[in-house]
């Protein structure tokens, strides 16, 4: 691994802080999202506004943990989050664009995939998706050719993953920006994939709920794990590589927008644990990418995360 400058050895993981965090997300989790469960579910008017909050809840913890023990240590926090500084920039730039305009592509790989598999039937026509519109209109409302609300679609996805980067800054800061490099003295893939069981793990309230895959049992929870480490592998290589959260956010920010990709071409309705962004067709394509960087040798490419020659990770508590 590369050493640069005002390089943190750090030399092992902070169990305690990494335990009180991953007890304090999922808590907060569970708590945001407990009106659902006492009320109508993913049918609740406020499941929007909830769910949304629960995307901060990563946030949280890291302030609580930061603040409360002292990791990382006092001046060393916006450098081991990857907030500050942005350097070397052009590095930084170009990994926000790849973040930016790289995940709608490996979405619309993995529906390829999932057609190839045939888990899911294409139609290319849209009659399916046309007739989904019409059922979410009132009767007799005029419609344009469906090919123009497609295009439509798929150009707002750029702009959509700018917005949606602000809801998906509350989730990178925990996962990206803290719980991945204090993972980092595991090893590369350790830290890669524990951060991603996690980050599946906490998505438990609203997944058992039916969220994305309509599954209300462990068979949810398994398949939303295996995704967000799959997906969890990239964008925790544009953190490590990048030196920056802000690429993961953007790119966090992009697959959010781009996710209902599948919804367009799907002639059927599909099970989306094998056919959608986060199923088993796109742990295939993500897949493919992580052997790509990996055998170009982009995992072993890191600048260091943070700090000082020889500072602590945390410091002394009174």
């Amino acid at each position: 691994m590369r050493s640069t400058p005002h390089a943190l050895q750090v030399s092992k993981v902070h169990w305690p802080a990494v335990i009180v965090f991953t007890v304090i997300v999922c808590a907060l989790a569970w708590l945001v999202i407990l009106p659902l469960w006492l009320g109508e579910g993913l049918a609740d008017p406020m499941a929007g506004v909830l769910i949304s909050a629960m995307m901060f809840t990563p946030a949280v913890a890291t302030l609580i943990v930061m603040w409360a023990m002292g990791v990382p240590a006092r001046g060393q926090r916006a450098r081991f989050l990857g907030l500050w500084p942005l350097r070397p920039a052009k590095r930084v730039v170009w990994l926000m664009v790849a973040g930016w305009l790289v995940p709608p592509v490996l979405v619309a790989l993995s529906v390829l995939a999932a057609a190839a598999f045939g888990f899911v039937q294409l139609d290319l026509t849209f009659a399916a998706f046309s007739a989904e519109l019409e059922k979410m209109l009132p009767a007799g409302t005029p419609l344009p050719p469906v090919e123009v609300v497609v295009i439509a679609q798929l150009a707002m996805i750029p702009l959509g993953a700018l917005i949606n980067s602000f809801l998906a800054f509350g989730e990178e800061l925990g996962w990206r920006g803290w719980l991945l490099p204090a993972l980092r003295p595991l090893g590369t893939w350790p830290a890669l994939i524990l951060s991603g069981v996690v980050w599946g793990i906490w998505h438990s309230p609203i997944i058992l709920l039916g969220y994305n895959f309509d599954r209300t049992d462990i068979t949810g929870v398994l398949f939303m794990i295996g995704g967000c480490v799959a997906w969890g592998v990239l964008l925790g290589w544009l953190r490590l590589r990048s030196a920056s959260v802000w690429p993961a956010v953007i790119a966090h920010g992009s697959l959010n927008a781009a996710a209902g990709l599948i919804f367009l071409v799907a002639a059927t309705p599909s099970d989306l644990a094998l056919a959608g962004p986060l199923g088993v067709a796109a742990w295939v394509v993500l897949a493919l990418v992580a052997v790509v960087l990996s055998i170009t040798g982009q995992f072993r490419k890191q600048p260091e995360l943070s700090g000082g020659p020889g500072r602590l990770l945390s410091e002394p508590r009174s």
